[in-house]
């Protein structure tokens, strides 16, 4: 919807019903991507590309169709080996292409949603693309970080894809769910397409060692955006850390105030300090603990913990923000090897994230799932 979204805010402003056609789902290399999406206009205007070529005819008839006050439905197309060899691609592929009819009467909450994906913050949309009951399809829920607005057609239904929606907004991720026709996490019917709007968070890894790379390696799977990065450069190489999105050579607590003062460092960052010596980690935690992010640990002793919080209350930092330190960094998980030790890291992350306490599941009693600030 991104790459369509002017136009089509420009439209529903004007009072007009546009048909909006989804890719939801895709397998093998088919020509786009979950979340591309193609409109076909109040006049007949054509805009965006569901197919790069393969099926957009089809979907403009579709969506012609809708215009003229069609309900929303899912169709599935094959795109051929030959069809994907004329847009480029080695092989064909199957893609679920979801068109519904989009207007300020059955979308009400779009002016808002553009506004906050103009701004950069994290929205998603959560929109049921099939279920046994034809009423519920096309029914819709708008989520932000804790909060949401729409309905699916019941509270079971809403709280269960909140729940899981919330997760995938968080890591940046768009993905088609299937759950039972109420929401029941077990059963089958109700698809939802989740498509999210954020950037996907970033993890920033300083200090260029072997824990680092087995860091990256699970931030990445996790689906942070990874920097790793280091002063000396003969360590700081993308030979040595092939995970991460991006290497960097330079002074850390200089990099990292660069960082945020261009507002590349929010609530959802987590910031690990692989370093454990005091030049680097003690000016570089001076910023760190100022800042909003989400995640702030390091990696030490208890005795290099000990002298690193003496340094940093003599640099002025206050109890507070000292309190927002993971260290010794990570969960009591009895990690030995930098892959294990990197697991201790996410884990924490991700218990501070959602408000786990990092307790085994069969000793706990209640809901698994958390809501954020729950």
């Amino acid at each position: 919807m991104r790459e369509v979204l002017r136009e089509l805010t420009a439209w529903w402003r004007d009072g007009h019903a546009v048909a909006l056609a989804s890719v939801v789902a895709t397998s093998r290399s088919a020509p786009r991507p979950a979340g591309a999406a193609m409109l076909v206009g109040p006049c007949g205007e054509a805009v965006g590309s569901v197919s790069g070529g393969c099926v957009e005819g089809a979907v403009y008839e579709l969506g012609q169709q809708t215009v003229a006050g069609g309900a929303p439905a899912l169709h599935r197309y094959g795109v051929t080996d030959d069809e994907a060899f004329a847009v480029g691609l080695t092989c064909g592929g199957i893609i679920d292409v979801f068109v519904e009819p989009v207007s300020p009467q059955t979308f009400p909450e779009l002016g808002e949603l553009a506004a906050d994906i103009a701004a950069g913050q994290p929205v998603a949309v959560a929109t049921v693309i099939a279920h046994p009951d034809q009423v519920r399809v096309g029914r819709r829920l708008v989520l932000r970080p804790g909060a949401w607005a729409g309905t699916l057609g019941s509270k079971q239904a809403d709280r269960a894809v909140a729940e899981d929606a919330w997760g995938l907004l968080a890591a940046g991720r768009t993905e088609t769910l299937e759950y039972g026709p109420d929401g029941q996490r077990r059963g089958e019917g109700m698809r939802v397409f989740v498509n999210t709007f954020a950037p996907p968070p970033r993890m920033l890894v300083f200090g260029a060692i072997d824990f680092a790379s087995a860091l990256a390696k699970v931030g990445s799977f996790l689906g942070y955006r990874v920097t790793v990065c280091d002063a000396r450069p003969v360590f700081a190489t993308a030979s040595r850390f092939p995970s991460a999105d991006e290497v960097v050579v330079e002074w850390p607590h200089r990099y990292l105030a660069r960082e945020a003062a261009e507002g590349r460092v929010d609530d959802r960052t987590a910031i690990c300090v692989l370093t454990h010596d005091p030049k680097f980690d003690v000016p570089l935690l001076d910023v760190a603990l100022r800042l909003e992010a989400g995640y702030v640990g390091a990696m030490g002793s208890r005795r290099t913990h000990d002298d690193r919080i003496r340094r940093l209350r003599e640099a002025g930092l206050t109890e507070t923000e000292l309190g927002r330190l993971s260290s010794p960094i990570g969960l009591d998980l009895g990690a030995r090897t930098p892959e294990e030790t990197a697991v201790s890291i996410t884990a924490e992350i991700i218990a501070l994230r959602w408000g786990g306490q990092g307790q085994r599941l069969t000793e706990r009693q209640g809901s698994i799932h958390r809501t954020p600030g729950s």
